[in-house]
């Protein structure tokens, strides 16, 4: 990807493009992966770098949901797990089976769980990736060392869908780049523009990097922004009424020797009525999941301290070594951009992850709510409303749930070993690069593989233009190791000033700005939010 390419695309005012996506994330990029793959015209422009919000801060899980399907929300079940399928098809460089196993303490534990999963098994279909089983006590122990015996009557292991979010946002690009399509980062849509009959013609846009302005012009605008949707909204209509519930989620990284074993934990109900995962992620364990009402979404949101309490006090009942404070090498928080309910005081937790697609009078489409697993059917799905409305009978059928992702290995079909894995069949190429540059090998940081080859790549190629979108998005050292990505934020400084031709203050000002916002994914030292 180009950025300056694009930015001079974007900026071309004799363009009317077919669709114009404001927002980057999951749902923008699932829009415009589809509607390129009818052949229509695609802009989307994103405030931030793609996948900077929700869409980096999941659970890392390609699932269907076993606690929606509890709650009898089987069409949301059956369709996540038919998407699990494809994106695991589609792109097996960034995702791959995980194996869960659920420590089961009482007979009648044993007998829910394990019929809930075989009924979980069944609804996966032809695209099921593995057979669930009841687990002695011993096999249990066994594949779950660390879990904690007292009480222990057995287990289920079962199978889902595991994924690298941020990576598979960056290959999407590249793969709607590669597509045709015109992707901006730093780009902010400050207004709409209308015709005299007050419908929507355009955007306001601003790209952020240089400061300069431009307007765009687009048949059907769409507003992909998440839980800032109510934002854009609002330029349409400034008495909207709200349509998103933010709701906080959480997690901790920990050594993966508090799990002891490659095999993820699955507690079924925790004392908040919520499911929580204990995950092998990139070498490290993810834990989490909260769920805490938010009244206004921020872009860094913080964890809170009941937060942080109530998942090691969680693990403290399952674990046999209960981890501290003091071994969290970063925590992180996502929001989720919930529908709103029509009934007010719903639980977080009761409100549906279906997405819902909205057209204001003015024109405006809106994608609300949805989850990574359906990022492309919500796509396929918003692209079906805009044809139907706009009357385009005689656009194309979507293409888009067999479009392979770039890094996507051909040939013999294999993946790169190790941390190679997510560069697919990037791999090749950006080892020959270290191999061409002075010091392409240098470390990040100590512990991990990450080296200047990579940040050189993502700079010419992934459209890398900040310290925080290497160590953040491209490679996931911020959410793995907090401490260990302050201290590689200045070498990374120095290679993206390297290749985009900038100075000493830019470095400073980047090292400082990351310094400031990897304050919050760090523990030891910050202050406690209650």
């Amino acid at each position: 990807m180009d950025r300056n390419k694009n930015i001079s695309k974007a900026q071309d005012g004799n363009i009317e493009w077919d669709i114009v996506v404001i927002g980057g994330g999951a749902s923008g990029l699932g829009i415009a992966l589809d509607g390129l793959s009818r052949g229509l015209s695609v802009l989307l422009l994103e405030k931030h770098d793609f996948a900077k919000g929700t869409s980096s801060r999941s659970t890392k899980l390609l699932h269907g949901g076993v606690r929606y399907l509890a709650q009898g929300d089987v069409q949301l079940v059956l369709e996540a797990l038919r998407e699990r399928g494809r994106i695991m098809k589609n792109a097996p460089h960034v995702s791959r089976r995980q194996a869960f196993i659920i420590p089961l303490y009482s007979l009648w534990g044993q007998i829910k769980y394990g019929l809930g999963l075989k009924i979980y098994d069944l609804m996966a279909g032809k695209l099921r990736i593995g057979r669930s089983t009841l687990l002695s006590r011993k096999a249990t122990l066994e594949q779950l060392p660390n879990v904690n015996p007292k009480g222990l009557k057995g287990g289920v292991k079962y199978y889902d869908g595991q994924f690298d979010d941020a990576r598979l946002a960056i290959n999407v690009a590249q793969t709607c780049d590669e597509m045709g399509g015109c992707l901006l980062n730093y780009a902010s849509v400050s207004a709409l523009l209308k015709d005299a009959d007050g419908q929507v013609t355009g955007c306001r846009a601003t790209d952020e990097l240089s400061g300069q302005p431009f307007e765009v012009r687009g048949k059907a605008i769409v507003n992909a922004t998440g839980v800032f949707a109510d934002q854009v909204l609002r330029m349409d209509q400034p008495s909207a009424r709200k349509s998103i519930v933010p709701s906080q989620g959480i997690h901790l990284t920990l050594d993966l020797s508090f799990l002891g074993g490659q095999q993820a934990l699955m507690i079924p109900q925790t004392s908040d009525g919520r499911v929580l995962f204990g995950i092998p992620w990139h070498g490290q364990l993810i834990v989490g999941t909260t769920d805490t009402l938010v009244e206004q979404p921020s872009l860094e949101p913080e964890a809170l301290e009941k937060e942080i309490r109530f998942i090691l006090d969680t693990c403290a009942q399952y674990l046999v070594r209960p981890p501290k404070r003091s071994d969290v090498k970063a925590v992180f928080a996502g929001l989720r951009p919930l529908a709103a309910p029509k009934a007010e005081g719903a639980s977080t937790k009761e409100i549906s992850r279906s997405h819902k697609i909205t057209l204001s009078e003015s024109g405006l489409f809106s994608l609300i709510g949805g989850k990574w697993t359906t990022f492309r059917q919500m796509g396929e799905d918003t692209i079906d409303r805009i044809i139907q409305e706009r009357g385009w009978n005689g656009a194309a059928g979507s293409q888009s749930a067999s479009r392979a992702i770039h890094g996507h290995t051909t040939g013999d079909g294999r993946v790169p070993d190790g941390h190679w894995a997510v560069y697919g069949s990037d791999a090749a190429q950006i080892k020959a690069l270290s191999k061409a540059l002075q010091d392409g090998a240098q470390l990040l940081a100590h512990g991990y593989p990450y080296t200047k080859a990579e940040v050189v790549w993502m700079a010419r190629h992934e459209m890398a233009m900040r310290v925080e979108d290497v160590l953040a998005r491209r490679t996931r050292l911020l959410f793995l190791d907090a401490a260990a990505a302050l201290s590689a934020a200045p070498k990374v400084a120095r290679w993206l000033a390297e290749e985009q031709g900038q100075g000493p203050v830019w470095e400073e000002q980047e090292v400082l700005s990351f310094a400031q916002t990897a304050a919050a994914y760090q523990l030891n030292g910050r202050g406690k939010t209650s």
